[in-house]
């Protein structure tokens, strides 16, 4: 490799020095494995580095094990190392900026099964407080609401005739969703024993008579879940997550599942989709011609 190569990354490096301390070590760390990468394809000028060899390298280095944050932080070190370059005069144009690193697999969301739903929902609650609580998680998990629209209802929000709620979700943007017999009586049993001298429009109140808060609701849920062994960390997300698995395997109507979740986009529904191979062959051979005509054979 030309000496200048070298000459410009220990300059560059010296310009870190306002930086954090574990920042300054990474980008010495990654620019020094990026001058080794030069080396090893005898690279003698900076010219001769275009964003297509950067490309390159970033995905080595993905197939070599590399995700997620390590990646973006090696093309931030990148990009800032080549616009000290194009500072200097060294370069004109930066070959790291629009170059982004492969997406990685998207993490499952985790979800409770069934029979570990049915648990969490089927103790008897006796205290006020209890009977509060049994009826969010039942209305959490009937209807796949966030926290933050559970905390935010009204009772005016609630039709328990139609069997319906009214969220006003992300973007302000309002849903009807429907509610299951187990989640209307908890609820209707939450309503029973409301207090009248709290706050006179949210649904939940907590023991002061003020709306709950999504903090609240949280440390509840899991005192909840340890109370009854149901392991891990169980959060409302996870009940919002497992009714929309749960719906899936049931129904697999991705659109009408985004809909219940108020989701604008389906990709984002589509996380859900990790449908178990039992139920698909299932379904299959319940419904495809071929299928049938082989039993029936």
């Amino acid at each position: 490799m030309a000496a200048g190569i070298a000459n410009d990354i220990k300059a560059y490096l010296g310009t870190l020095v306002h930086r954090s301390s574990n920042t300054r070590k990474a980008y010495q760390r990654d620019v020094a494995e990026f001058e080794s990468y030069l080396r090893s394809l005898e690279i003698e000028a900076w010219h001769d580095v275009d964003a297509n060899l950067i490309r390159h390298y970033v995905t080595e280095k993905h197939r070599a094990g590399a995700h997620g944050r390590s990646l973006a932080r090696v093309l931030s070190a990148l990009r800032s190392l080549f616009k000290y370059l194009c500072a200097n005069g060294t370069l004109r144009i930066n070959p790291a900026v629009g170059v982004r690193p492969p997406k990685g697999e998207r993490k499952l969301p985790r979800v409770l099964d069934v029979d570990q739903m049915s648990h969490l929902l089927e103790h008897d609650a006796d205290k006020p407080i209890d009977v509060r609580d049994r009826a969010m998680w039942e209305l959490l998990y009937s209807s796949g609401l966030r926290v933050s629209e559970l905390v935010g209802l009204d009772l005016a929000d609630l039709d328990l005739e139609a069997g319906q709620v009214r969220v006003l979700g992300k973007g302000n943007k309002e849903r009807d969703v429907p509610v299951g017999r187990h989640a209307l009586a908890a609820v209707r049993g939450w309503l029973g024993i409301r207090r009248d001298d709290g706050d006179a429009k949210a649904m939940f109140l907590n023991q002061r008579g003020k709306r709950l808060t999504a903090r609240a609701v949280q440390q509840r849920l899991r005192q909840w879940a340890r109370r009854y062994g149901v392991d891990g960390d169980v959060h409302p997300h996870m009940l919002r997550h497992s009714f929309a698995s749960h719906m899936l395997e049931s129904s697999g109507d991705l659109r009408a599942v985004q809909e219940l979740l108020g989701h604008s986009n389906i990709s984002t529904t589509q996380v859900y989709t990790h449908l178990d191979f039992q139920h698909l062959a299932q379904v299959y051979d319940a419904a495809h011609p071929r299928a049938r005509k082989r039993r029936e054979d």
